[in-house]
């Protein structure tokens, strides 16, 4: 396994891979890698005959009160894992090799960003787009990876790759839990031992949501509702956000017929966590 930092690099042996006829498969990450993120990997492996993973945590996602500086980061440690998982090439550069000084090209979405984490996060998706953008280019993989946790952004990068006609298969898959329940996130480090045992709630409450929906509840309200109440039994929490939206078009839900993306964002004091369920029709 190579790491490569510089895209000429990288895109010299792209080109030379393609010649060769290989599929490409390609994991977007910002690093410090967990077992949500190596399911991830290991899909790509089974299923493309190169894997190339971006480690880069993108700044222009971030927002100026956000957590930029102190995200997570360990390149030895996500090495470590790649390699054993299989992969081929860890694309690393920095963010002026991504950004430079005279960047001022963005890709933007007028639909499906404005709610859900977008509603708080304003900037977030012109980022996320904007560099999957840039990855997409650079990297020109077969197939491109992405966990359901961050299911608002899957539904976005979907959106963009039609739109913008890019020759990708976007996959998206299932969330990667701790035995607890809690969804496998990089931010979980940020957790103090105690919030780490009140975070359970998250999925303890998202599965009581969809066990009314299980049952026959129709109406979106009542099942937010019973979310946000059992979320509130925890001293320490802020709900963001509790909401029901039609899936991929994250339009308000009128009913809880018909796909369905019920998602939620939780503060523990200044760590942010997200989780959802989805109910495909």
């Amino acid at each position: 396994m190579e790491i490569i930092e510089r895209i000429e690099e990288l895109r010299s042996q792209i080109k030379t891979w393609k010649k060769e006829g290989k599929t490409i498969g390609f994991v977007p990450t910002m690093g410090y890698l967990h077992e949500g993120h190596k399911s991830l990997i290991d899909r790509a492996v089974k299923e493309n005959d190169k894997v190339v993973v971006s480690d880069f945590v993108n700044p222009m996602q971030f927002g100026p009160k956000e957590d930029l500086a102190t995200y997570p980061r360990d390149l030895d440690m996500d090495a470590k894992l790649c390699e054993e998982a299989g992969v081929d090439i860890i694309f690393y550069p920095a963010a002026e090799t991504m950004y430079k000084d005279s960047f001022s090209s963005f890709v933007d979405m007028n639909t499906l960003t404005k709610g859900l984490c977008g509603k708080t996060r304003p900037i977030h998706f012109r980022g996320v787009c904007t560099v999957l953008a840039k990855l997409f280019n650079i990297v020109t993989p077969d197939r491109a990876y992405f966990g359901q946790k961050d299911a608002q952004q899957l539904a976005v990068v979907k959106h963009m790759v039609e739109d913008l006609n890019f020759d990708i298969e976007i996959i998206g898959c299932p969330i990667i839990r701790e035995e607890d329940g809690l969804a496998k996130s990089s931010r979980n480090t940020y957790l103090s031992k105690e919030q780490r045992e009140s975070a359970v709630v998250l999925s303890k409450a998202l599965k009581m949501g969809k066990e009314m929906i299980e049952a026959g509840e129709v109406n979106p309200q009542k099942v937010i509702s019973t979310i946000e109440e059992e979320i509130k039994k925890v001293q320490g929490t802020k709900i963001d956000y509790v909401e029901i939206v039609t899936w991929p078009y994250l339009e308000t839900a009128t009913t809880t017929k018909g796909s369905i993306l019920c998602a939620l964002a939780v503060y523990f004091d200044k760590v942010r966590l997200i989780d959802n369920f989805i109910i495909e029709e």
